[in-house]
């Protein structure tokens, strides 16, 4: 087998930068919106849409991106994608106004839906079977730890510069990405066939996926079901999803081939990746609001805090790697030790308290780096082992959809549960409260007379008590609620321990590589 040399590697490096440019920006904006909304004048309705506007065009992108890398050539969509998304990004941080940034975020929002995917298959595509490990590896660092990062990165650019270089970061990276996209990408010798667009199929794609994404990210803001909007948003996303998988399975060259689906293995593969959305972006969604709202962290110390765990992550790959390629054990075993991980990092931080500092959460994230790099390569290995090399493109695209749609089912639940769960909480533990809990009443006196002391008269000093009670208990049972959110995660990955038993059959290897077309 031709090795590919020096040039192998350039080829990660590409599709490595082009992965964080896109994970980095799905979580760096989240910290700089307050800044963003008073220079901008906006509400903190107008401002979401800088986030769900993004989120929605990117899931979209992602889903079409199989077909639209046969239709372009692989090289020439990758770039086009680059370009689109550092164009967008320069126009996002010259904005004036909150909806021309909205605008320019769905423009970034087409631009990296792509990205992830086709770099995924470039690279499948593209190494020898030997290699691919720790291509794999190296590639995963930008999927895992690009969530991680975005807040450390965001926090310092809001505590240092401005938002407008939360967008101008990116220039750099995209033109050295674009440059090494047409100087060392090839067109894979064997390509997949893809047929004229289906425009039916592309409104129902919008409608299905980017509702549903829109749905995820304004449920809670909107108050669910008591809003018009997200009725009316929830009809035209169900019409659009089953008219979308309809079509799909009437044509026979589709925008996304979902009759990859019956293969066992690619499906049991694509709802673990759908998990590990949901545990990846639900913990690093939880973990900052919790630092920032309970124990006052800084935007720059709650990214510090996630650092550690990202540099585990990223010492695990190239081992994963590298043990795969000697095939010891089947990957299966390092992704079901790497579930077990990450729910005993959750397990972990269910007996957090108000107590709890910098130093808590070092071992836990450090575990949850660990388990993630045991995850991502042998489930990425296990997902796409039965698929022809032509198949490829369009397996990373419907595993990467599911795990986008993973990720925003993950916070989006996570904050209403959250949400709901305080009020729970937060009545349980005002039973306890009354003039008939000698408890409570000793508390109140305290309080009262604190601020005595501090020369209010009685009738305010009481009315300040019960308030100072009342805030108590309500972050009391913010601390309750989190530690219950821990273990409902968790137990998603728990559960996933015993699936994985769904993988056993035959022997698993890596898709072979296509070799390169040389100009």
């Amino acid at each position: 087998m031709k090795k590919l040399g020096f040039d192998k590697w350039i080829v990660v490096i590409t599709v490595t930068t082009a992965a964080l440019l896109q994970t980095i920006d799905s979580s760096i904006v989240n910290v700089t919106l307050n800044q963003m909304m008073g220079n901008l004048g906006a509400s903190l309705g107008d401002i979401s849409w800088v986030v769900t506007g993004y989120a929605a065009a990117s899931a979209v992108m992602i889903t079409m991106s199989g077909w639209l890398t046969a239709k372009l050539g692989r090289r020439n969509y990758f770039a086009a994608s680059i370009i689109l998304f550092t164009i967008a990004s320069i126009f996002c941080g010259t904005s004036t106004n909150v909806w021309e940034l909205v605008f320019f975020r769905v423009v970034q929002g087409i631009g990296g839906g792509g990205l992830l995917t086709t770099a995924q298959s470039i690279l499948i595509q593209t190494f020898p079977k030997e290699d691919l490990g720790i291509a794999n590896a190296i590639f995963g660092l930008g999927v895992i730890i690009g969530p991680s990062i975005g807040p450390t990165l965001g926090g310092f650019i809001t505590d240092n510069l401005s938002w407008n270089w939360v967008f101008y970061i990116n220039i750099p990276f995209g033109i050295l990405a674009t440059f090494l996209t047409y100087t060392y990408i090839k067109e894979p010798a064997e390509k997949m066939l893809a047929g004229k667009m289906d425009w039916l199929a592309l409104i129902l794609l919008v409608m299905g996926i980017g509702g549903l994404q829109i749905i995820l990210e304004k449920g809670e803001e909107k108050d669910w079901f008591d809003s018009r909007f997200i009725v009316g948003m929830s009809l035209a996303a169900g019409v659009g999803l089953i008219g979308f998988i309809w079509r799909q399975l009437a044509v026979k060259i589709p925008i996304l081939d979902l009759r990859l689906l019956l293969q066992r293995r690619f499906a049991v593969g694509t709802l673990f990746n759908f998990i590990l959305g949901f545990g990846l972006f639900a913990s690093v969604f939880i973990i900052p609001v919790f630092c920032q709202t309970i124990l006052g962290f800084t935007a720059s110390q709650t990214g510090l805090l996630l650092m550690p765990g990202s540099i585990a992550t990223g010492m695990m790959m190239p081992v994963v790697g590298g043990l795969m390629s000697k095939n010891y054990i089947s990957p299966v075993w390092y992704a079901g030790i790497g579930f077990l991980l990450f729910f005993g990092f959750c397990f972990d931080l269910s007996a957090i308290s108000l107590a709890a500092g910098p130093d808590y959460f070092f071992w836990p994230l450090i575990i949850r780096g660990i388990g993630m790099g045991l995850i991502f390569i042998p489930l990425t290995t296990v997902t796409l082992a039965d698929l022809k090399n032509i198949e490829i493109p369009q397996g990373s695209a419907l595993t990467g959809m599911i795990r986008q749609l993973g990720g925003t089912f993950g916070t989006a639940i996570m904050t209403t549960y959250i949400s709901t769960r305080t009020m729970f909480h937060a009545s349980r533990l005002g039973d306890n409260v009354s003039i008939y809990n000698p408890l409570s009443v000793d508390r109140i006196r305290q309080y009262t007379g604190l601020f005595l002391s501090k020369g209010d008269a009685l009738a305010s000093a009481t009315s300040k008590a019960y308030g100072l009670m009342q805030g108590t208990m309500m972050r009391q049972a913010l601390v309750m609620t989190y530690a219950d959110a821990f273990l409902v995660i968790g137990g998603f990955f728990l559960i996933c321990v015993p699936l994985l038993l769904l993988f056993i059959g035959k022997k698993i290897e890596a898709p072979a590589h296509t070799e390169m077309v040389m100009e």
